[in-house]
């Protein structure tokens, strides 16, 4: 059975990678991509044909459903803005975006920027002296775009576009598209003359614009920042116009993250707009705050802050990078105790039986595994913090994000439980010199089986050490690293003392014919967990994507018993099987990476059970100005401790008539799949994993609930609200 893991090291490494090269694929070869809110396209326009010191015009319009808006370069108090990343061939330069003119779109009290109905976002590509054309067929260029979709919720989607056009003829078709773009663009206007001045006070921009065309003179103008988060977006403000000049005076935010010496500002009248580029003048105040998701939350936060600290940490002290590896250890002892981990302990528990009377065994297999735990815990944790450091919004957790990665060890655990049931056997397959490789190197086994460990495991670690994990992804790289290191040796201990002390050993089982029957027994934990995978998978791409998963399974069962086989039935049946297996990929496998309707609708702002509704990034915000106190599930499917939590505490009757009588509104931020916004807010808290509880009260810090919630522990910050 061991033997049968570490062959499957390597294969599990190249699935995952093949499971995220599919996920890529979805949306490629299209110009068009659609969802019921919004429809993008690519657009080109270039009426000269592809050639050297030509510009080319590419854009993506997006189309937005009754109201529903994306975000302008400058989102406002909350949202995103609209991201375009081009892979283009050699020689040609795709420059930035020629933003079109926003409109202010109040949300409470908050306010953004950002555009409905149908907008281009034009962007010129510069033909360079080094472009050369292929000699037969068509120019591809390809574009992968993130824009966030709000209503009163928001909903962040994405897709992959190609479009191919021609070197030498003309593309001119979407030209009356582009026209209207480029009118919808702020004219320039010189600076001479203008000035923009912190004001004495320091709690206002004081602005003076010149040079203003004589159609916007005595109007009531627009003012929109392309720097974010310097002014209070929905604050008061006033205007006026001496002569020809038009002045104003604009509150700076509280919460300013950006101290520019230059000032891009569009100003509008109507459809007309007018950029200028106005140098700062005056000495900037002090900032209040740190950048947060939004400046509410960020307000909360600073208020809250005991101490100044590398993560804000509301719930408690910061804590100190010797408490973090303490935290770690303990952390990654007491998960030996989670369900996840139960299914690779009952392979351990099977290796001490063969190697009872061997004592030198037991020690090196100590430590191979837990080698395979620390070295596979550092490398997770190096992967985020790279992901991360890279701009991915990625948090503790994020290899069960993708539905790619859970189907993959589902299949990894079925054929883990068919081994150990004795439908096959791997020996079957390999020569006689491979098949002998287990004997010669049994660490090999040992030291899969703490990779394997780990990859089920890192999930249920945030109830133990959400804290530790938070500050970990803030501290150092190095300091980081060894506070996954700490985590893996917190878990592997118990094994590694097993294995070297004499007294624990003596009281491991001798081997014996009942070796065989409790191997066949731990073929049911392997089956359980494929089944809990099965059920994560299903809150990721709902029914069709697990009927789709249970049919690749079944497939991958029947290809598994024929290794059983001899002669030409195994050739047939193998062949058949095989084939079966790879035929049902390709028609089923997308449906595995397709998101839900149930999921779907629930982020459009359907009613969910029990009064529970989706979290949105500024929704928390909206309530508390409506007086309302909120309550905060930041919760996943796989998160083993948040599905406890949810059936028991949150389910209480006490709890549930507390939530009532006191109008508290209650959200839930599902993490299952990857969300930068949920990610963002979640550090913002000081954490990165899930579970997650916060109380938000109008007026107050928000208040982190421990991980493991209690009845009693909720009911008592309820009564203080």
């Amino acid at each position: 059975m061991s033997r049968f893991l570490r062959s499957l090291l390597a294969a599990t490494a190249l699935a995952l990678g093949l499971a995220a090269t599919v996920q890529a694929q979805p949306g490629a070869g299209r110009t068009v991509v659609s969802s019921e809110r919004v429809r993008a396209e690519l657009l080109a326009h270039a009426p000269d044909g592809v050639a050297p010191g030509k510009t080319l015009w590419l854009g993506l319009q997006l189309a937005h459903a009754p109201e529903w808006h994306t975000y302008w370069k400058n989102s406002g108090d909350s949202g995103l803005p609209t991201q375009l990343q081009w892979t283009l061939p050699a020689g040609l330069q795709a420059g930035e975006v020629d933003w079109p003119l926003p409109r202010k779109i109040p949300i409470g009290n908050l306010a953004n920027y950002g555009y409905e109905g149908t907008v281009l976002l034009p962007v010129p590509v510069t033909v360079g002296p080094d472009f050369r054309p292929p000699p037969f067929g068509d120019v591809t260029v390809q574009l992968q775009a993130s824009w966030l979709v709000c209503r009163k919720e928001c909903i962040p989607e994405d897709g992959s576009f190609t479009l191919k056009l021609p070197v030498g003829g003309s593309t001119a078709a979407n030209g009356a598209a582009f026209e209207a773009a480029w009118k919808a663009r702020p004219a320039a206007i010189p600076a001479t003359g203008s000035t923009l001045r912190i004001a004495a006070d320091g709690k206002a921009l004081e602005l003076r614009v010149q040079g203003l065309p004589a159609a916007a003179r005595g109007r009531e103008l627009q003012f929109f920042p392309e720097t974010p988060e310097v002014i209070e977006t929905a604050g008061a403000w006033t205007q006026a116009w001496d002569g020809a000049a038009w002045t104003a005076r604009v509150p700076l935010s509280a919460q300013r993250s950006a101290s520019p010496a230059v000032m891009p500002v569009v100003l509008a009248a109507g459809t007309q707009g007018w950029r200028a580029e106005l140098p700062v003048a005056g000495s900037w105040p002090a900032s209040q705050a740190p950048a947060a998701v939004s400046p509410a939350l960020a307000e909360a936060l600073r208020q809250n802050a005991a101490a100044p600290a590398p993560a804000p940490a509301p719930a408690g002290p910061g804590l100190g990078f010797w408490a973090a590896l303490a935290g770690a250890l303990l952390g990654g002892l007491v998960l030996n105790l989670m369900p996840c981990v139960f299914p690779v302990l009952a392979i351990k528990l099977v290796g001490f039986a063969r190697h009872a009377d061997d004592v030198r065994g037991h020690r090196v297999a100590g430590l191979a595994y837990t080698a395979g735990v620390v070295l596979s815990f550092v490398a997770l944790g190096a992967l985020m913090l790279a992901l991360r450091g890279a701009g991915e919004q990625l948090g503790w957790g994020f290899q069960l994000q993708s539905p790619a990665v859970v189907a993959t060890l589902a299949a990894l655990f079925t054929l883990i439980g068919l081994n150990l049931a004795g439908v096959f056997e791997v020996g079957n397959l390999l020569p006689s010199s491979l098949a002998t490789l287990q004997v010669r190197h049994p660490a090999g086994d040992a030291f899969v089986s703490g990779v394997l460990a780990v990859a089920v495991a890192s999930p249920c670690t945030a109830p133990f050490m959400g804290a530790s994990l938070g500050l970990a992804i803030t501290l150092p790289a190095l300091q980081a690293v060894a506070v996954f290191a700490a985590l893996g040796l917190g878990m592997a201990l118990p094994y590694l003392l097993a294995a070297w002390v004499p007294a624990i050993a003596r009281r491991m089982p001798r081997p014996g014919p009942w070796m065989d029957t409790f191997r066949r027994l731990l073929a049911f934990p392997m089956f359980a967990t494929v089944a809990w995978l099965a059920w994560v998978l299903g809150q990721q791409a709902g029914i069709d994507g697990v009927g789709a998963l249970l049919a690749l399974l079944v497939a991958l069962a029947l290809l598994a018993w024929t290794v059983s086989l001899r002669g030409r039935a195994r050739l047939g049946l193998g062949a058949l099987a095989l084939a079966s297996l790879g035929a049902l990929a390709a028609w089923l496998g997308p449906l595995l990476l397709a998101a839900p309707p149930a999921a779907v609708q629930a982020q459009a702002g359907a009613p969910a059970e029990g009064g529970w509704q989706p979290w949105s990034p500024g929704r928390v915000e909206q309530l508390l100005a409506q007086g309302r106190p909120v309550f905060v599930d930041y919760t996943a499917a796989w998160c083993v401790t948040c599905q406890y939590n949810k059936k028991t505490t949150l389910a209480d009757a006490r709890v549930l008539d507390d939530f009532q009588a006191r109008n508290v509104a209650l959200l839930r931020a599902d993490w299952t799949r990857r969300d930068p916004q949920i990610t963002a807010a979640l550090q913002a808290l000081g954490r990165s994993g899930v579970p997650v509880y916060v109380v938000h009260a109008p007026g107050r810090p928000p208040v982190v609930l421990s991980e493991i919630l209690g009845v009693q522990e909720v009911r008592d910050a309820l009564s203080r609200l």
